[in-house]
């Protein structure tokens, strides 16, 4: 098992989650975190810290697509290990949902 971001974290990306893990495992996007599944270490101190409820084990039904996505940008973007300030309009983006299609960016994140 694992733990993945979904796509309540786009548009959002707190990063009160990355200041929390034990061992490094997120990685930022220009508008979203991952994490490594291979890193991870599945101790879930991160879930309960995501206001936006983004963090999910991957045992929960139809992450798979979360899982893959995770992977792939997690060997692309730069890693983040310490807290940040969220863009200034994620508020607005709080409730928003499937969010993937209409505003994931692919391009990295300026990481630490």
């Amino acid at each position: 098992m694992t733990y993945v971001v979904n796509d309540s974290c786009i548009k959002c990306k707190f990063t009160d989650c990355v200041e929390v893990c034990p061992v490094d495992c997120f990685y930022e996007g220009e508008n979203m975190l991952v994490i490594h599944p291979d890193e991870c270490i599945d101790c879930g101190v991160c879930e309960p810290e995501c206001p936006v409820e983004a963090i999910k084990p991957d045992t929960e039904p139809n992450l798979e697509q979360w899982l893959q996505v995770n992977r792939e940008y997690s060997e692309k973007w730069p890693n983040i290990t310490s807290k940040k300030e969220p863009p200034a309009d994620a508020d607005e983006f709080r409730t928003v949902s499937d969010k993937f299609d209409k505003y994931f960016s692919a391009e990295p994140g300026s990481g630490d």
